[in-house]
């Protein structure tokens, strides 16, 4: 379904003469207040710009703290900071709401630096441990088990090579301002996985994630941003230092997609990736040379372009720049209908968004965090077309892809099952550069009718004849096809043949498979080639769903609507139309200037679902029957999408 800013972390700026006040700053570059500091306190140099009076005497001054794992001795007051964006970098014009800290860990080991280039390749491609430890509120509140160990051995044997850690800390802070402390027990879990995951080998991307749009959100009205600023510090000052001793395999991420619409925006994301390098930094340990995935508004790669910048602090960190793509809207979230994806627009476009954030940063290693298109909610045949496509087209701009896994979608944590084997191999093999064969579908969204070959889809009673299925081999050539429910391998001019362009599957073949009137899934056939991924064709007899009843009374209360449905074939909705008794849309009327099979179409996403006994028409759709005040007729489009393989539902106000 993400620039840079620094600023100055202190107490009061001390205006007046007379000695500072403890933690409060004493010099630095610009500073015109008091030098002088409380007995027991020393002014320390953090850096050019903060003087900070700690604890200590004069000869310490020049030694380093203490180190310490603990950040219980961080106060702060409040101020206020204000950034100036200039062209190339964010500065801060006065100091801002956090403490720096003194000293920090040190590690024993060695530390082997990695550049921020080399992250990014040993990162591709890489898989999310998404809907996990960034559940909300705790890890498995969404569904998915706890994870363990073998779920990387799982994502190892997939063929990845990095794992992104997306982790919501927002429930598991023990204490509000000024400590903002983490649980510690919260801390060493993300430790632990940590450790679970580079056991395996992989390089991985630790964040703050859901809290971007708790208390984190910056474009929120009314937002405080003072207290943003203080709690994202402390909060990092205390990941780096629980991770502060990990190898150079774990990089930082500062926050997912970060809310916002403006320039302003823009330039507080920028102070937050400054204010996180700076605790990082502060933390100690390995952390002032470990990679870092910097981040603008959204991790959008249009508004990042826009107004990502680098801070002017002299941070020494390797950095990349991180985005996510989830782009087309409404092909990856089956929105308004789309089920077809593949034309050269199609294609021109996503080529074209990757070279518009590679031509803004020229030099800067770039890394696509999260990229997605479910195996729930997309039409097979497309979904494998756009996979393909992604991870192919990135590393011609030298981008690194992360695939998004919300556990529901392709790994099954609990049975170490992948849902789609083939998209699978397709992303494992096309970030490989290996040229794959990919059925061909429908991509002219003017037509009624859409067609995908990675089915032959045939209908109850109506007569069996050669199938034949276009397909894209993208110069390699078809070496076999295997029946994977008989596990005999199909003879090739009795059971199939080939041309340059399609495969066809012989009528004398179909008939040994399609020998009832029984719906669904027959049998899967795989296509091996001279290269690159094995592919599946699912034959698929059908006929027409029955819903349980055809209408129903609109109800008083706000609630979803479960239809009760007979399903005949492949068991899942392509699109729910809904039209008022006068015509017109229900919902997003401009869908009327789309093609016919998205003319009305509801989005999937919050408006309808299913499961195995009933399609659901969400709360949000119902009010707005309610609203409209009028019947309306829901039409429930299934594949095959063809004009007759639908079947209505009317709801009586």
């Amino acid at each position: 379904m993400a620039r840079l800013g620094f600023l100055l972390f202190g107490a009061f700026v001390q205006s007046v003469h007379g000695a500072v006040a403890p933690w409060a700053q004493c010099g630095g570059i610009g500073y015109t207040g008091d030098t002088v500091c409380p007995s027991s306190y020393t002014c320390k140099v953090q850096n050019d710009w903060y003087h900070q009076c700690v604890p200590g005497t004069a000869s310490s001054a020049s030694s380093s703290a203490k180190p310490t794992s603990s950040v219980g001795s961080v106060t702060s007051s409040p101020s206020s900071s204000v950034a100036t964006v200039t062209s190339k970098t964010t500065t801060l014009s006065t100091v801002s709401t956090a403490s720096a800290t003194s000293g920090g860990v040190k590690c024993t080991g060695t530390f082997t630096p990695v550049s921020a280039s080399a992250f990014v390749e040993k990162m591709n491609p890489g898989w999310n441990l998404g809907n996990t430890l960034d559940a909300v509120e705790d890890e498995g509140d969404w569904n998915n088990p706890k994870v363990t160990p073998d779920t990387f051995t799982d994502v190892k044997a997939a063929g990845f090579k990095g794992v992104r850690l997306p982790v919501t800390w927002a429930y598991h802070f023990t204490s509000a301002s000024p400590t903002w402390n983490v649980d510690p027990a919260w801390l060493q879990r993300v430790s632990d996985v940590v450790d679970m995951i580079t056991s395996q080998g992989f390089y991985t991307i630790v964040n703050v994630h859901h809290d971007s749009w708790t208390w984190a959100d910056v474009s929120a009205p009314g937002a405080n941003l003072t207290m943003i600023e203080e709690k994202f510090y402390r909060l990092w000052y205390q990941i780096g230092t629980k991770l502060a001793c990990k190898g150079s395999q774990v990089a930082f991420e500062p926050i997912n997609e970060p809310p916002g619409t403006t320039a302003e925006h823009g330039a507080e994301i920028n102070k937050l990736n400054g204010i996180f390098l700076k605790a990082i930094s502060d933390a100690g340990g390995f952390n002032p040379k470990r990679v870092v995935t910097l981040v603008g508004v959204g991790e959008d790669s249009i508004k990042t372009s826009q107004w990502f910048k680098l801070p002017d602090f002299k941070f020494t960190n390797p950095y990349a720049i991180q985005f996510h793509y989830y782009s087309p809207y409404d092909f990856t979230f089956s929105a308004w209908g789309k089920t077809i994806w593949g034309s050269d627009a199609d294609k021109a476009a996503i080529d074209a968004d990757f070279a518009a954030i590679r031509g803004n940063f020229t030099d800067v290693p770039l890394i696509i965090g999260e990229w997605d298109a479910s195996p729930i909610a997309t039409e097979t045949a497309a979904r494998w077309r756009y996979n393909d496509f992604v991870v192919q087209t990135a590393p011609k701009y030298n981008i690194a892809t992360v695939l998004w896994d919300n556990g529901a979608d392709h790994l099954d944590r609990a049975t170490h099952q992948w849902r789609d084997p083939v998209a699978l191999d397709i992303i494992i093999s096309g970030a490989a550069g290996k040229t794959n064969s990919l059925p061909d579908s429908t991509t002219d969204g003017s037509v009624t009718t859409q067609k995908s070959s990675a089915y032959v889809y045939h209908k109850v009673n109506e007569t069996i004849t050669d199938a034949v299925l276009p397909y894209l081999f993208n110069g390699n050539t078809l070496s076999s096809i295997k029946n994977t429910k008989t596990g005999a391998v199909l003879t090739k001019g009795t059971d199939y043949s080939s041309s340059a362009s399609a495969i066809t599957l012989t009528s004398k073949f179909l008939k040994t498979v399609l020998t009832s009137t029984t719906t669904g899934s027959l049998t899967n056939l795989t296509l091996t080639f001279s290269s690159g991924a094995p592919t599946t064709v699912d034959i698929l007899q059908y006929d027409t769903p029955v819903l349980g009843t055809t209408s129903a009374k609109l109800p008083a209360t706000s609630a979803d609507l479960r239809i009760p449905i007979t399903w005949k074939g492949q068991n899942r909705p392509a699109a729910v139309r809904a039209l008022k008794s006068d015509g017109t849309i229900l919902i997003d009327d401009w869908t009327q200037y789309l093609g016919p099979l998205q003319q009305g179409r509801l989005t999937y996403s919050g408006q309808w679902d299913w499961d195995a006994n009933s399609v659901i028409l969400k709360a949000p759709v119902l009010d707005a029957v309610r609203s409209a005040g009028k019947d309306t007729t829901f039409t429930i489009d299934f594949y095959p999408r063809e004009p007759s393989n639908s079947a209505n539902f009317t709801l009586t106000v």
